[in-house]
């Protein structure tokens, strides 16, 4: 693999849970002033106290009794309310399919929080009944649609992956790679669906980045991979992939993905927050909905493995929140052929003979001189130096200098009179925008579980985990499914 094979990181482990708010202290209680004003009062008072005492103390045992007998009956009342807790020891057995099946849906650009924009019972259900990130799924960096799809199939960081953005150039040859490049030399790593069919096993693709390259064991079967086309209804789909649990049972597939390419169309034009975007996830939920109907009217919706994720998140962005590189002549100039991505990830590659730490110095200095408009909100990185928590330096085809920018600002060549607002995503995927969704529900997930945020290469092995087959080399938790999954039936 030569250079962009280089040994794999230690794995990342999960974020750990937010510790929860220590409990309210006690209310303290009331106290009796028994002292005595004088000693003649006392005698005078002494019958009386006696009487209200005993009334109190018999007002407290009345009440005591009628609270006791409430509570009895409010808590052996049968309860009609959704499963939300997890009574569950192992994994709970098939009904009607011969073996384990994961069918992994994307809703492209689906931000953590989307979910409560709309009415969505059909995610919900998911999430009642089986297991939630409950504050999202941490993306990789950068927070891009092809680098992470291809993380979250492989178990790997791009720089191990090999598709360390959604347009790039090999520096050895100078091709371009482009959503549409679909030669093996580009995508490296073992992808899910390689993984299966490595082990005897049938996958069925309907969209996903790199499903239809040739690589290995995968030759992208006419029946079980459809080529990209955006155009395809989205319900068209949902039944595609429902006829594959039509097949005899030997038959059925058993890892399937299935990709939705809204809310990102609807937020890159308007932002997060436009009722576009409402219309969206209430769309994507209806979707979930049939999906259900569909696995349901088989009788193999308890025996699917679904798993909801999303690829990124989304922030809005406006023309007041630009960075142009022309402002930086007085220290460097940055010619545009330079720049192989502006923005939300600035990278550049500066041509044989210009030092890149040079560069970082000059474009810093200018940055941090408070004469450049909206500098304050770009800093610029050799990618050796970036924080080793992004995984984002062991590929050539990373370019040296990296520029990280604050959420929602973008960098352009130079100045123009173009007024838009839109949004974005592609920022430091430690930006809470970024987050997307994880939703797993299915026999081996424990219903009503919340779990804490985790990086996006462990589903990799919650697959392998789930289909009990051994998986390649990746940069995920080998024990992260442990703390997932329910264990299998002896």
């Amino acid at each position: 693999m030569g250079s962009d094979s280089s040994s794999i990181l230690a794995p990342k482990k999960p974020v750990p849970a937010q510790e929860e708010d220590p409990p309210s202290p006690t209310t303290a209680l009331l106290s009796f002033n028994t002292d005595s004003t004088s000693s003649s009062d006392s005698s005078r008072k002494s019958t009386a106290t006696t009487v209200v005492f005993i009334s109190l103390l018999l007002v407290t045992c009345v009440a005591l009794s009628a609270a006791g007998a409430f509570a009895f009956l409010f808590f052996s009342t049968p309860k009609t309310t959704i499963q939300t807790t997890s009574s569950d020891s192992v994994a709970r057995p098939l009904r009607n399919l011969d073996r384990p099946v994961v069918l992994l849906i994307s809703s492209d650009g689906f931000r953590f929080g989307y979910q409560f924009k709309a009415p969505t019972p059909n995610i919900g259900r998911l999430i009642a009944n089986g297991t939630e990130a409950e504050t999202g799924l941490i993306p990789v960096f950068p927070t891009l649609t092809f680098p992470n799809h291809y993380s979250i199939v492989t178990g790997l960081y791009p720089a191990y992956h090999g598709i360390i953005n959604n347009h790039f150039v090999d520096p050895y040859t100078g091709d371009h790679f482009t959503m549409s490049s679909h030669e093996p030399k580009w995508w490296l790593g073992e992808p899910l669906w390689e993984t299966v069919v490595n082990h005897g096993l049938k996958a069925a693709l309907y969209f996903w980045p790199g499903s239809e390259v040739i690589k290995g064991s995968w030759t992208c079967p006419e029946k079980f991979c459809h080529q990209y086309n955006g155009s395809v209804p989205f319900e068209e789909r949902v039944d595609s992939v429902l006829q594959y649990f039509d097949l005899p049972s030997s038959e059925i597939p058993v890892f399937m993905t299935l990709y939705f390419e809204d809310p990102d169309h609807q937020g890159h034009k308007v932002g997060p927050d436009d009722p576009q975007i409402t219309e969206a996830v209430a769309n994507i939920d209806r979707l979930i909905g049939k999906l259900i109907a569909g696995l349901e009217k088989r009788g193999v919706f308890e025996d699917v493995n679904i798993i909801l994720v999303g690829d990124h998140g989304m922030v809005g962005t406006c023309d007041k929140k630009l960075i142009f590189l022309e402002n930086l002549a007085p220290w460097i100039e940055i010619p545009a052929d330079w720049v192989q991505s502006y923005t939300p990830l600035l990278a550049i590659r500066p041509p044989q003979g210009v030092e890149p730490s040079d560069v970082v110095k000059k474009i810093n200095e200018g940055l941090k001189s408070g004469k450049v408009e909206n500098g304050e909100y770009l800093r610029v990185y050799l990618k050796e130096e970036l924080p080793s928590r992004l995984h984002y330096a062991a590929s050539d085809r990373i370019p040296p200098i990296i520029g990280l920018l604050e959420e929602g600002f973008k960098v352009e060549q130079k100045g123009n009179d173009k007024k838009e607002c839109g949004g974005a995503h592609g920022y430091d995927n430690a930006v809470f925008s970024m987050r997307t969704i994880f939703v797993g529900h299915g026999p081996q997930f424990p219903r009503g579980k919340k779990i804490p945020s985790f990086e996006n290469v462990q589903i990799y092995n919650l697959v392998t985990s789930i289909l009990n087959i051994p998986g390649a080399p990746n940069n995920g938790s080998l024990s992260f499914p442990k703390s997932v999954l329910l264990p299998s039936t002896p």
